[in-house]
């Protein structure tokens, strides 16, 4: 069963980023990717990718993110 952490400060998307983590997204109360890893952030933006060619952009104010950890 996997545990999930919400990432809020910096240093939770900088460690997120760092370790490769696998994250979800949620937006308006849904989830809108599931499996995907950090591999950009700002102040706006997190950027993820789930395969090779899916990249996606979200914005920071818009959404929630959470960090899935395995146990």
């Amino acid at each position: 069963m996997s545990q999930v952490r919400r990432l809020d400060s910096e240093a939770d998307f900088a460690e997120a980023l760092e370790n490769g983590k696998s994250i979800r997204v949620f937006k308006d109360d849904q989830m809108i990717e599931a499996r995907a890893v950090i591999v950009r952030y700002d102040d706006r933006l997190i950027v993820t990718q789930s395969s090779v060619s899916d990249i996606a952009y979200h914005e920071r104010d818009a959404c929630e993110f959470y960090e899935i950890r395995n146990r």
